[in-house]
């Protein structure tokens, strides 16, 4: 089975298995996991930031970061198709209690500009712009990613109203070897950070949320009342440091694949478009009369899998697990297929 859902569905290495098991461990809860906290220092230095924290989930980090940002009555500049509005649960609403103020952004990146227009006045008929949050890259965008001279304007912008700038980086070193931009770059930047392991880095589980020690301390605490303090996480984050250190460039390679991938779809009949991939994502989409279940319902069976991105869209992402060979495989067996 080609199993193109998402880069998440990756299985560690032997490399990275052994890796694993040799692990130094500890509570970490009580502070004593030393491959936690080797994990925590690593991804800290990478970025520049004084302090990270680990958590099961990408959307835990974002959803603390949302938390440390905010006041209850807030309101959180985002994207239309951010993932912390379309896929985590309704946490702004739920655990920060904040509403949301929705850009309509091309592929998902807004501009500066957006930000200046929606920055609340001050005036009690209105929630407090607390926040400003971006996703790089752009999952619902394709793997799109902002051009770094935007971002440094939005900087701009928050820094003259006083509003924090988080970044929603689960793909964040797809963007970074993309761009060819050095991970400190994006640590200037930003007040907080939200990478995952578990993506096109291929670690079992695991994000990470960058910041300030005050940040990171105050994260700590919001992290253990939402039930994410983890006991002999060493196991795990001992993946996260493997991924670190070995799989960041080798992304190439799935963007590479990516574009062929994206050809091929291109010239069958029942694709009417296809956007062009920046990263590891491929979103297609299908002509007008083609059902997109059924569609994927063809493809599982001819051994291809893939996963419903909204309307007539269906999204294929690149991986580790993904190789030329399997590639070839994909090739020969789309073409056969007819919705």
């Amino acid at each position: 089975m080609i199993d193109l859902r998402s880069d998440t569905v990756t299985r560690p290495s032997e490399p990275m298995l052994k890796a694993m098991i040799n692990a130094e461990v500890g509570d970490d809860v009580f502070g004593e996991d030393s491959t936690v906290k080797a994990l925590e220092q690593k991804a800290a230095e990478m970025f520049g930031k004084e302090a990270a924290l680990f958590c099961p989930s990408g959307t835990m980090t974002n959803q603390i970061a949302i938390m440390l940002h905010t006041r209850p009555g807030g309101e959180v500049i985002c994207d239309q198709n951010a993932h912390i509005y379309q896929y985590e649960g309704g946490g702004i609403a739920v655990n920060a209690l904040c509403s949301v103020n929705l850009q309509q952004g091309d592929r998902g990146r807004f501009t500066a500009q957006d930000v200046l227009n929606s920055i609340r006045a001050d005036d009690v008929h209105f929630p407090k712009t607390q926040l400003v949050a971006v996703e790089n890259t752009m999952n619902k965008g394709g793997g799109a990613c902002y051009d770094f001279a935007e971002l440094e304007r939005i900087r701009k912008v928050c820094d003259d109203h006083n509003i924090p700038f988080h970044l929603d980086g689960a793909r964040l070193f797809n963007a970074i070897v993309t761009k060819g931009k050095n991970p400190k770059a994006y640590g200037k930047l930003f007040d907080t950070i939200s990478i995952c392991l578990s993506k096109g880095l291929g670690a079992p589980v695991g994000s990470l949320l960058l910041g300030s020690f005050r940040h990171i301390k105050e994260a700590r605490r919001i992290r253990k009342r939402i039930g994410g303090g983890m006991r002999q996480a060493g196991f795990l984050a001992a993946a996260g440091i493997y991924a670190l250190d070995h799989n960041i460039e080798r992304l190439t390679e799935d963007h590479g694949r990516a574009i062929k991938l994206s050809e091929a779809l291109y010239e069958h009949p029942d694709f009417e478009g296809v956007v062009s991939p920046e990263t590891n994502i491929v979103v297609a989409h299908l002509r007008n009369g083609c059902e997109p279940e059924q569609f994927l319902t063809m493809l599982k069976n001819n051994g291809i899998k893939a996963v419903h991105f909204g309307g007539q869209a269906i999204r294929f992402v690149t991986h580790l697990d993904f190789d030329d060979v399997q590639l070839e495989a994909f090739g020969k067996t789309i073409s056969g297929i007819r919705g």
